[in-house]
């Protein structure tokens, strides 16, 4: 049997590769199509229809137009009605059929209107060559300056493009052919200078803030194009369908209802581009989590839509307030104000009625296999697949009341794009909910509750990263078994980047462990921890926009995040000194008997935005760093022999004595200083503090050592054998200038020579504390 089984499938591939060599197909082409067994099956009807009309012989053009009707068609059903017109002779091109193909996309439901099709398809239209002689002469006319003064270097395509445009269906080549006839005509034949290659245009220099606007992913590496965020956000930039056109969309589910629905959806939302950000409230947002938010309300505002912020609240056991608080301040923290704050659970009883009716229409039955047999994607099917709709009816009533917990579930009638059967819609939990109390003891799982959230809210574009993409099926698959709006989703990759953890889990166990103090640690990229780091919003915006929106997952360097907080900073950031290793400077001929006020731009570059004053005293500190006993080749600052210049105060220093402990630690420095318009230009400017504020400074380095602490390959031991020892290193006795006495948590500056620095929320009255967010660029050149 499986010989001659064997046998006719050899004899049937025989047959159809001779069919499609018959239309002008290679053999390789034609072997490759019978590998895909979808599309060889409707270019084997297409091609035996044809020969029924036109008899066995085809021509190459033929072939290739019902070849592309094949390849090309969304929905099958329309297959002959195409290939009818192909035969007749009626679509004779491919613009012809690209435009047919596009009408019945976007007409999805039956009967076709045959004379808005033909109208729409160029059917019966034929184009004269007098009319492609006349519409060629007009553009030559138009641009015959041009033509004569830049002759054959001229862009010949736009004289093609702007003669297509009057001919919609004339034929290319004629057009072509007619367009070279008559450059040919005005400009005669080409010369030696016409065949010389036209010179490059040197391209504008962008500027550094102009070049890093926006950029795109390659390997992990950021290239840069100037496209803002919006920009890249616009409808037509991604493609995505109109509001009220989902049915444009590939794979998109259309049934008897969906354009009635369709057109009460637009009288809804008035046309207007709805989306939804919607996390589970168990945990903080990460960075990738910045990437769903800015896609979601940035697509929003792009297309003058809006945005929900809907918690997805069906897991009592896992929810927490202070999650559901951290995820709205994190939201507007990135400058959204979402369009509706809603819930899941403000849905809970529509939910249920539609469970009611899901049950009623059979496709959904209550379950009695325990959760560890239906865990993968083969378990066993369900003996309890087919009991009776009303048995089901009293059995879901039964779990309501709370009979079942652990014991038996609703289930959705389907298989799932990754092929698992059958997905649980409701479970029982005898956890009371934060918002409904006791009310309920079941509860609807996420693959049932999100499509409907969706339809109720009218949600326009679903958009969610790509793991959900096998729950696309069950999301279009229950919206029309319910006969409700049916929404779009579309998947993209998500945003990970290295040296990191960003998984509730993980996270939870570092905590647990004591590697890192809480969610908001500095040290992860979580965004309440970002914040606390001191990363502006505009740079996660920024980050996110740079990394775009593409389906591939993105993994990216963190240093990728960090330019783009230093970019924000550059221009946020008030400068101020600080001293982290304070060295004692004493001025034992300081020009006056009292301190000195000293001016300090805000921001060198720009004046404009003022000044502070911090006090200069006969006693200063530098940085222990900044001073050497003896100096060798390339150092700068300060040594015995070689003077500096204290930044903003005029003034250039030069030691005088070297004050040492008992250990021979050099303790004290003792200098003389001079009016810099008078001594001899420093080699150096270092940065100082006179009468300063104690403080605790606060260095953070990447907390773990391997790029990818997850993957076993890389870190056999575990993410938690993979620690930085040097992730945090605190400094507690630092000193920074008066000038920064009344910031607030959370305020930025950039420390002179240091880094950029955000005060922490740990600051108390006469001790303040400092986030290092990120170092300065560095300069090779300075030592």
């Amino acid at each position: 049997m499986a010989a001659a089984a064997a046998a006719m499938a050899a004899e049937e591939a025989e047959e159809a590769l001779g069919l499609f060599t018959g239309i002008g197909l290679s053999e390789a082409k034609a072997r490759e199509t019978l590998r895909n067994g979808a599309l060889s099956a409707l270019l084997r009807r297409a091609v035996l229809q044809a020969r029924s009309a036109l008899g066995p012989a085809l021509d190459k053009a033929t072939g290739t137009l019902l070849y592309n009707a094949a390849a090309r068609l969304k929905d099958p059903k329309h297959l002959g009605f195409l290939v009818g017109y192909i035969a007749r002779r009626e679509i004779l091109t491919d613009l012809q059929l690209s435009a047919a193909l596009e009408y019945v996309r976007s007409h999805p439901l039956e009967p076709l209107d045959v004379a808005d099709f033909e109208r729409a398809c160029g059917v019966g239209v034929c184009i004269t060559p007098e009319q492609i002689e006349e519409a060629v002469e007009a553009v030559i006319s138009k641009h015959r300056a041009e033509l004569l003064a830049e002759r054959y270097h001229f862009n010949m395509g736009l004289l093609m493009g702007e003669a297509r445009s009057q001919l919609r269906w004339a034929d290319g080549k004629t057009i072509k052919n007619e367009v070279d006839l008559q450059v040919l005509h005005l400009l005669g034949p080409k010369t030696e200078a016409d065949l010389e290659k036209k010179p490059k245009v040197a391209k504008a220099r962008l500027a550094p803030a102009e070049k890093q606007k926006v950029a795109v992913v390659e390997n992990g590496d950021i290239g840069t194009e100037t496209k803002s965020l919006l920009e890249q956000l616009r409808g037509e930039a991604l493609k995505f369908h109109k509001p009220g056109e989902n049915y444009k969309t590939e794979g998109y589910v259309v049934t008897p209802n969906t354009m009635a629905l369709l057109k009460q959806h637009l009288a809804i939302t008035g046309g207007q581009v709805r989306t939804r950000f919607p996390p589970e409230p168990n945990g903080i947002l990460h960075i990738g989590h910045a990437k769903a938010i800015n896609f979601n309300f940035g697509y929003a505002k792009a297309n003058g839509g809006v945005c929900f912020l809907r918690y997805d609240d069906t897991n009592p056991e896992k929810e927490e307030e202070k999650y559901f608080t951290a995820i709205r301040e994190m939201v507007e923290w990135l400058g959204y104000q979402p369009y509706a704050v809603t819930h899941a659970s403000d849905y809970f009883d529509q939910l249920y009625t539609w469970a009611l009716e899901l049950i009623r229409r059979g496709q959904a039955y209550v379950c009695h296999q325990k959760v560890e047999e239906i865990k993968g994607h083969n378990p066993p099917p369900s003996p309890w697949r087919d009991r009776p709709v009303e048995e089901s009816l009293l059995l879901f009533e039964d779990m309501r009341k709370g009979k079942f917990e652990g014991e038996a579930t609703l289930r959705m009638k389907l298989v799932m794009e990754d092929g698992k059967m059958d997905p649980v819609a409701y479970r029982v939990k005898f956890t009371p909910h934060h918002r409904t109390g006791d009310k309920w003891c079941i509860y609807p799982t996420y693959d049932y509750t999100h499509c409907l959230c969706d339809s109720i809210e009218h949600i326009t574009h679903s958009l969610c990263t790509k793991e959900f993409q096998a729950r696309r099926s069950s999301y279009f698959w229950l919206c029309n078994a319910l006969d409700v709006y049916c929404p779009v989703q579309w998947e993209y990759g998500r945003l990970n980047l290295l040296y990191t953890v960003v998984s509730k889990r993980k996270i939870i166990r570092l905590v647990e462990t004591g590697a890192v103090r809480d969610w908001d640690d500095p040290r992860l990229f979580t965004l309440t921890a970002l914040r606390r780091r001191g990363f502006p919003p505009e740079a996660i915006n920024n980050f996110c926009a740079r990394v775009g929106v593409t389906v591939a997952q993105a993994t990216m360097e963190p240093h990728l995040l960090e330019a783009c907080a230093r970019e924000v900073l550059n221009e946020q950031a008030p400068r101020a000194m600080a001293v982290l290793e304070p060295l004692k400077v004493t001025i034992t001929n300081f020009p006056a008997p009292k301190a000195l006020e000293v001016l300090v731009p805000n921001f060198p570059a720009d004046e404009s935005r003022g000044f502070h004053k911090v006090p200069f005293h006969q006693t200063v500190y530098i940085e222990e760093t900044d001073f050497r006993e003896e100096t060798d080749k390339g150092y700068k600052r300060l040594a015995s022999g070689q003077p500096v210049g204290l930044r903003h105060t005029g003034y250039v220093i030069t030691v005088q004595n070297v004050i040492k402990d008992i250990s021979g630690r050099v303790i004290e420095l003792e200098v003389t200083c001079t009016k810099s318009d008078v001594a001899e230009k420093p080699k150096a400017f270092i940065h100082w503090v006179s009468a300063p504020l104690a403080c605790e400074v606060r260095l953070y380095e990447r907390l773990f050592l391997h790029k990818n602490p997850e993957d076993p390959s890389e870190v056999p031991g575990g993410f938690l054998s993979d620690l930085n020892p040097d992730s945090l290193r605190v400094v507690h006795n630092a000193l920074v200038d008066n000038s920064v006495r009344s910031a607030r948590p959370f305020d930025k500056f950039q420390f002179e020579r240091l880094g950029y620095f955000s005060v922490d929320p740990d600051s108390e009255e006469g001790k303040m504390v400092f986030n290092r967010t990120v170092t300065l660029k560095e300069d090779p050149g300075k030592a």
